[in-house]
């Protein structure tokens, strides 16, 4: 094996080409500074992205691991830098998004003596990584970083968090490197148990109304051929949680929307009439479930899942398929019977149905004189010809999106699904574009987390990069504005926002900028942004007390979702 003697930081470079790293995304400090002053060095070969807060590096290393399937990266210094970190490792955990994260530390003879910008950031990410390591010695840099691309790209991806002392990044040694192929005592994926495909083939040749719900385990297993095949060779309707949006296009004649709090109507009732519940690559998540004491009480679950500390959580499984699911629907396909559910699915069409007579039909050709979001939605599937890569913040305009967004292929809905983070969808958005930069990037953000992150406009301007930016500005923050409309007597605490002037604020970044108020400018506004090849806002005004409908009631069962 070839060695040469170079310092720790070097090495870091080095680990991170090693591991196709060619885009990382972070903020600099004293405590890093080694590192940074050999990225100086590498700029030919390793592009680093200065983002305006360290938050935004995550959500960027988030969006971009999103988009391609790769690790994301992301850097910063120690104390509040590290600290700034968490919320973005801690939704990248929940919604298994593969990242790493190097942060620098004190030197090692000042750790616990509370130094200038020391914090125990190994004890502060410990519950919110898949690993963290603090390196101390030079010499364990490479294998380290090995693993810390391992562990977050196998299995059920997640975030690692890797902290480097200074003097760890000064020191020099013999390098060498070698890419990790397994670590003894982890198992990323449990071994398939043949004779659990065939308990589950049987019940599903058998089901009367059997429903899929699929999850992002499809798109992290690059499992979308397999879903279709299945789904179109047993026949049976399918739906999905926000993150497996997209995993199946939204056309598909057997894909039959979403579950959840604001899913669609015909997936959530009919939940609790099935007869058998196949979930794949999804958690029983409790914006899924509803009350669980009422949920599928009716039907044979069946769980395809690769972590096994996912089955029986929350619901209780007939059969758990464990595995690699493109790995467990492979096997089960050849068992499955080809079959027709017409009758089944006229349940769906006639739920369908009631779902657009109640609230699509009003969402989408409204008769108030004010813009509801769901239009523009519309506006934005016609321009992009559904197929944008849609970047979605959380609030109303998060459901809205996601119900009305349209999708012909998969990594194409991004979004903060489990911790729901208010600022995520703008950093994220520069991320994914980076890492596919020939697909159209659009973050829909409402006016309430876009001022969360607003600064990252500044890393637009810095790097060029052409995303898209639509603000849905309803001078609330409206998913707590419906809440109160609802159950707390329109009592808005806290929740009307009194906004600055956007389209200034973008000009002062050098985008281009526009604002819609009326209707008849929607769509020819829609079309320029998206004419457009560089960087674009677009503003638009929506009616303040637009509500997101059908909805399940807080602790209620998916079968009283509400329409209205």
């Amino acid at each position: 094996m070839n060695t040469q003697k170079i310092t720790g930081a070097e090495a870091v470079v080095k680990c991170l080409l090693e591991e196709g790293a060619d885009l990382i995304y972070g903020y600099p400090g004293g405590a890093i500074m080694p590192i940074y002053d050999e990225l100086y060095k590498y700029q030919d070969k390793l592009q680093h992205v200065l983002t305006r807060h360290e938050q935004g590096a995550t959500h960027a290393a988030q969006g971009f691991a999103r988009a391609t399937g790769k690790v994301g990266v992301a850097m910063a210094t120690s104390g509040p830098g590290a600290t700034n970190l968490i919320t973005g490792i801690a939704d990248a955990q929940i919604d298994s998004t593969p990242m790493v994260c190097i942060t620098g530390q004190v030197a090692s003879h000042l750790l616990g003596s509370d130094a200038f910008q020391e914090t125990d950031i190994i004890g502060i990410s410990t519950p919110v990584t898949k690993w963290n390591y603090q390196i101390t010695n030079a010499e364990e840099i490479p294998e380290v970083l090995a693993k810390a691309f391992y562990i977050a790209r196998s299995g059920r991806p997640g975030p690692v968090l890797i902290d480097i002392t200074k003097d760890a990044q000064l020191n020099t040694f013999d390098f060498s490197y070698q890419k990790c192929k397994g670590i003894r005592s982890y198992k990323p994926k449990p071994d398939i148990d043949s004779t659990k495909i065939q308990e589950a083939a049987t019940i599903i040749n058998n089901a009367k109304k059997p429903l899929i719900v699929f999850g992002q385990g499809i798109i992290l297993g690059e499992a979308e051929t397999e879903l279709k095949a299945f789904i179109e060779k047993a026949d049976i309707p399918a739906s999905w949680t926000i993150l497996g949006l997209s995993a199946l296009e939204t056309k598909h004649p057997l894909n039959v929307g979403m579950v959840g709090m604001h899913g669609n109507y015909a997936p959530n009732v009919l939940t609790n009439e099935c007869d058998v519940l196949i979930a794949l690559g999804m958690r029983f998540d409790d914006r899924v479930t509803g009350d669980l004491s009422k949920y599928a009480k009716q039907a044979k679950v069946i769980h395809f899942e690769i972590d096994p500390a996912e089955v029986d959580k929350n619901v209780l499984t007939d059969v758990a398929v464990l595995g690699d699911v493109k790995e467990t629907l492979t096997q089960i396909l050849p068992l499955i019977d080809r079959n027709n559910h017409d009758n089944w699915k006229k349940e769906f069409d006639k739920k369908k149905q009631l779902e657009f007579d109640k609230v699509i039909k009003s969402d989408l050709y409204p008769e108030k004189e004010g813009l509801n979001m769901a239009e523009v939605l519309e506006q934005i599937n016609i321009a992009s010809n559904d197929d944008a890569i849609i970047v979605s913040d959380v609030g109303q305009h998060q459901m809205f999106a996601c119900r009305y967004a349209k999708f012909s292929q998969t990594k194409s809905n991004i979004t903060s699904g489990g911790l729901g983070t208010m600022g995520f969808a703008l950093p994220a958005a520069i991320g994914a574009k980076m890492g596919v930069p020939n697909r159209e990037v659009v973050a829909i953000i409402g006016d309430g987390g876009y001022q969360m992150t607003i600064q990252e406009l500044g890393t637009i301007f810095q790097t060029k990069v052409p995303v898209k930016i639509v603000v849905l500005n309803n001078e609330f923050l409206g998913m707590v504005r419906q809440w109160q409309e609802l159950f707390f007597d329109k009592r808005y605490a806290s929740t009307e926002m009194v906004n600055p002037d956007f389209v200034t604020i973008a000009k002062g970044y050098h985008i281009e900028a526009n604002r819609v108020t009326k209707r008849e400018d929607l769509a020819s506004a829609v079309q320029k942004m998206m004419a457009s090849k560089e960087s674009y806002f677009l503003e638009v005004c929506i009616e303040k007390e637009n509500n997101v409908f059908p909805m399940i009631p807080t602790g209620a069962s998916v079968s009283d979702m509400r329409l209205s």
